[in-house]
């Protein structure tokens, strides 16, 4: 059996029971918090493996986390340790689109109304213009970053699973300036300033949009047992834990755009 999916499997064994215990610290410690940092300098510098920025970008609606967020959190660094990491809040987000953004982009992330969309068209953004690596709060690498992208010219992408031609948005890995995130950004735009309710949020801003793109596209992807996977140290309840109801899922895709 490859290395990888060896490790990979270690990973969720030892994510899961990290997990089954933090229902046990959240029932005798409720309000527990722990704090991820805005900014972490990497801590070793090691050779550069690839052009692709050594930055990776994560964003939620707080910083302040439960036990196995912050663990899974706490996981990646070590994973990445040669690795700058930038947390971003709602707020930042806001701030980064609104000065750095093109006009017609930004008017169109102010259409929106759920985090996570807003969230989709922010990571678009941020690595068309600056690169690095961007992961979902939930996600967890299975192998350390610089050997994920060693030799690496342009981009990475993540296959939901092997032979299956669609890709998703919670692990993306780009150099700045990459035409296709260029197109995906514009079809993201297009996509809210001509709203098909149908679509909701995975079609509007979400996985859809990257793969009306990259379709029969020659890009360089791989499962995602071998990349980055998710859910392994936390779920919807300890992400959500004082958002209820928060995740995308739960958006009435009628109000997903701004009357």
């Amino acid at each position: 059996m490859n290395l990888i999916i060896i490790t990979n499997r270690l990973i969720r064994l030892v994510g899961n029971l990290f997990k089954l215990f933090s229902y046990l610290f959240h029932a005798v410690l409720p309000t527990a918090r722990f704090t991820i940092p805005i900014n972490s300098q990497p801590k070793v510098n090691w050779g550069n493996t690839s052009v692709i920025p050594r930055i990776i970008w994560q964003t939620n609606y707080s910083n302040r986390s439960t036990l196995p967020v912050y663990l899974n959190y706490l996981f990646n660094r070590l994973m990445s340790l040669d690795y700058e990491y930038r947390y971003v809040s709602t707020e930042a987000r806001e701030q980064f689109m609104r000065e750095h953004a093109p006009e017609h982009v930004y008017k169109a992330y102010q259409k929106l109304t759920d985090g996570a969309a807003q969230a989709d068209l922010w990571r678009i953004t941020v690595l068309y213009q600056q690169g690095g690596i961007y992961m979902d709060i939930d996600a967890t690498l299975v192998w350390p970053l610089r050997k994920i992208l060693r030799g690496e010219q342009e981009a990475l992408y993540i296959k939901f699973k092997k032979g299956n031609t669609d890709y998703t948005n919670f692990f993306l890995a780009t150099v700045a300036n990459n035409p296709d995130y260029q197109t995906i950004m514009d079809t993201i735009v297009d996509n809210i300033e001509n709203y098909d309710v149908k679509k909701g949020v995975y079609g509007t801003t979400g996985p859809e949009a990257l793969n009306c793109v990259l379709q029969g596209k020659n890009v360089h992807a791989r499962g995602r047992n071998y990349v980055c996977i998710q859910g392994t140290f936390t779920n919807e309840h300890f992400q959500y834990l004082d958002k209820p109801r928060g995740k995308w899922t739960h958006q009435d895709p009628n109000d997903l755009i701004k009357k």
